[in-house]
């Protein structure tokens, strides 16, 4: 199955800027949309809820000013990530100022749900649902869901724990849709293997993080320039939910990243930028980063990765 024209038009390289809590903002999506991607935020990371509106009337306005200066390299769509579960009280509300500014593409997290697919659909928007295992991913398409996003080990943030060869083979046995891999891809020839595998497009996330547009304290980013895949570590006691993180920023906060208890999954709250504040979360592809940059000077080298391993594999 062909992607969805909103998926090809004006995106030069396949590519979406995963929504990164608390760091992603108007800043950032726009300098990934400008340089050919798709950029994202989570809605949640406008507080309070009231600039959520501010925000995507940001994001439009600028986006339609930059299409206009620039008929022949318009930028590329945006997406907004929606936590739908129980504990964030926002959903309705700010699903329903995606409805009035016609989000493009929003990203579902936690929770596959009938009517956020149908609000999307009513204006012509597509939905993507972030999935770890199989089994969520066949609810989510049964649910309406138009494509996929397979988060296999690795991933920054709230990551699965298979391969993402085990989980793209798996769902490509059944869904031919448009379907993004996430897990540890932070150079060109790492985006040119997903597709290879069976995905369509690359989620890339933690590589944005180290970026000068990134919403992220300087220390943060240095320590994920200065960091490589063995100091990750993977643990649920942060949000209720198992995800990678930083290892020096938990030993910042006095804990032992080596012996850090569990979480109860019961007591989530995304509701919250408290959990996440100080405990930085990242995957394991930052030994591909060795410097704070642009993100449109990022894009630019996955770019030149991306048509060099394409080269060097029809050679």
């Amino acid at each position: 199955m062909a992607l969805p024209d909103i998926l090809k038009t004006n995106v030069r390289l396949p590519v979406v800027g995963a929504p990164l809590f608390i760091i992603s903002h108007p800043p950032l999506v726009l300098a990934q949309c400008k340089a050919g991607i798709v950029g994202s935020f989570p809605a949640l990371n406008a507080r309070p809820a009231s600039q959520l509106d501010e925000w995507l009337a940001e994001i439009t306005e600028n986006l339609a000013a930059h299409d206009a200066a620039n008929p022949d390299t318009k930028a590329a769509p945006f997406a907004v990530n929606q936590i739908v579960h129980k504990s964030n009280v926002r959903l309705e509300e700010d699903l329903a100022l995606c409805v009035k500014y016609k989000v493009p593409i929003v990203i579902s997290s936690l929770g596959a749900v009938e009517e956020l697919n149908q609000a999307v659909h009513s204006y012509g928007g597509i939905v993507l649902h972030d999935i770890i295992h199989d089994r969520h991913a066949r609810n989510a398409i049964k649910r309406g869901a138009d494509g996929l996003i397979a988060v296999a080990t690795g991933a920054g943030g709230h990551a699965g724990t298979l391969s993402p060869f085990a989980l793209i083979q798996e769902i490509r046995q059944w869904f031919d849709g448009p379907l993004l891999l996430s897990g540890a891809i932070a150079n060109g020839g790492a985006v040119l293997a997903a597709q290879a595998m069976g995905a369509d497009m690359a989620y890339i996330g933690s590589p944005f993080i180290a970026t000068r547009e990134a919403r992220a304290s300087d220390g943060y980013k240095q320590m994920i320039v200065d960091s490589k895949a063995a100091d990750i570590v993977y643990s649920n006691l942060f949000t209720g939910i198992h995800g990678n993180y930083l290892k020096g920023s938990i030993v910042a906060q006095g804990m032992d990243p080596e012996n850090l208890p569990e979480s109860d999954p019961s007591k989530m709250d995304f509701g919250s930028a408290k959990a996440w504040k100080e405990i930085w979360g990242c995957g394991q592809g930052i030994g591909a980063i060795d410097g704070v940059v642009g993100a449109a000077e990022l894009v630019e080298r996955l770019k030149r990765e991306y048509d060099a391993a394409r080269k060097k594999l029809a050679a």
